[in-house]
């Protein structure tokens, strides 16, 4: 038989917010965001890259080297984004001063671009005081050895 009073309250409500679990709701909020994001991927460009008989190979770290791709038409493309040719300069002298002059401009021609384009582009550089510019080429040699 119960006797009067019946069960009795152990624990009392208590003024805080549990804290044992939010380790776990970061974790999956970090998850979550993870599995959730997508990162852009460059888009490639049809260029046909011209032969050279000596390559080197760049050594600079990816954060520092800006891509600007050159094609037939003169079409110019900093990072995959179209640029006027007159506009070079203006985009590439404030990366250059943000990577403290370390920025390394990759410049990937087409083949067959005429030299008046890869000349304009070569222009706006040198009034952007980007004095590192290399020239993208393909080795014919170590295309071979590579598909062995």
């Amino acid at each position: 038989m119960i006797r009067e009073g019946g069960f009795t309250r152990k624990s009392k409500a208590v003024n805080e917010i549990p804290s044992a679990s939010l380790a776990d709701m970061a974790f999956l909020l970090l998850i979550f965001f993870m599995v959730s994001t997508t990162f852009r991927k460059e888009q490639r460009r049809e260029v046909v890259i011209p032969e050279a008989e000596a390559t080197q190979k760049l050594d600079a770290p990816r954060k520092d080297v800006l891509h600007l791709y050159v094609e037939r038409d003169g079409a110019i493309f900093i990072n995959d984004q179209k640029i006027p040719p007159e506009r070079v300069s203006d985009v590439v002298a404030p990366l250059y001063e943000e990577t403290d002059r370390k920025l390394v401009t990759v410049l990937r021609g087409d083949r067959d671009v005429p030299y008046r384009f890869i000349d304009a582009v070569q222009k706006e550089l040198q009034e952007a005081s980007a004095v590192r510019v290399t020239f993208y080429t393909n080795l014919e040699q170590r295309i071979k050895r590579e598909r062995r």
